[in-house]
């Protein structure tokens, strides 16, 4: 029986058009989104696998347009809110964030609790805007705060209805670490979960990530149908409790339903 070399793939023509100095900074640039802690320049060299001076150059030159900063005294470089402007224009520009400005605000007075707007991006979710909850005791967070994939309802919210191919990989990507007795610890749980998520259009985190809050999420999608963001509340435990957890995640459905027609989205489709 004859055995054939496997066949191989053609080259992309479009390689030799690569400018490698942007290859690497994009690459440090993801590398620094997967750290929102930040890392030294020894941590971002041994990632790139290239020479300190390169590495050095690179951020350097990051921190001077203002996507990155450097922390004096422990050296550590972060990217900086400047990539949000990015991020607004990828997923439909700030008008996302404006139209979604008196939805947040309806929800916050609706239900009472911190309203958020957030997105994915890279390997977790970026918080886009927020109304924060009247009540003194409430969740606040910081724009461009990063939120994890594995515990965070508006990223479950936005992973139940990927495409498979966009999903596949960011599941991949989660490390499930205990963070409370909630916390899901396995992939074949974390996929039924999805599965509940895309039957009932919201997603929920009972205190997952801490137990001493607790958020409500629901996908929002633009006029293809595409997942684009994620809207949510979160308050703390002793509000939002086991026994109203679900009815808050229903005015979140509504709302993210709302801010999804705005965007163009068929209200008529099975989402």
């Amino acid at each position: 029986m004859s055995s054939r070399a496997p066949r191989k793939s053609k080259p992309d023509p479009r390689e030799r058009y690569r400018v490698p100095i942007l290859d690497r900074t994009l690459d440090l640039l993801e590398i620094l989104a997967d750290h929102p802690g930040g890392l030294t320049l020894t941590g971002m060299t041994e990632a790139l696998g290239l020479p300190k001076n390169t590495v050095f150059r690179i951020a350097t030159t990051l921190v001077l347009r203002g996507y990155a900063e450097r922390e004096e005294p422990s050296k550590i470089y972060r990217l900086t809110r400047r990539l949000l402007r990015l991020a607004y224009q990828a997923y439909g520009g700030e008008g996302l964030v404006q139209l979604a400005a008196p939805i947040l605000t309806a929800l916050r007075d609706a239900t009472g609790e911190t309203a958020l707007l957030g997105t994915l991006s890279g390997q977790h979710g970026i918080v886009l805007d927020q109304v924060a909850s009247l009540h003194p005791v409430k969740v606040v967070v910081e724009l461009g705060h990063a939120f994890p994939l594995l515990t965070a309802a508006p990223a479950k919210a936005m992973l139940a209805f990927l495409a498979p191919e966009k999903r596949g990989p960011l599941l991949d990507s989660i490390r499930f670490e205990r963070k409370t007795r909630r916390t899901i610890r396995s992939l074949p749980a974390y996929r039924s979960e999805l599965a509940e998520v895309a039957k009932r259009g919201f997603a929920l985190d009972r205190g997952e990530e801490s137990e001493t809050y607790a958020c409500a999420a629901a996908p929002v999608f633009d006029h293809r149908g595409e997942t684009v963001a994620a809207l949510w509340v979160s308050g703390p435990s002793d509000r939002v409790t086991e026994e109203r957890i679900v009815a808050l995640g229903l005015q979140v459905k509504e709302m993210a339903g709302a801010l999804s027609h705005r965007l163009g989205h068929s209200m008529s489709g099975n989402r």
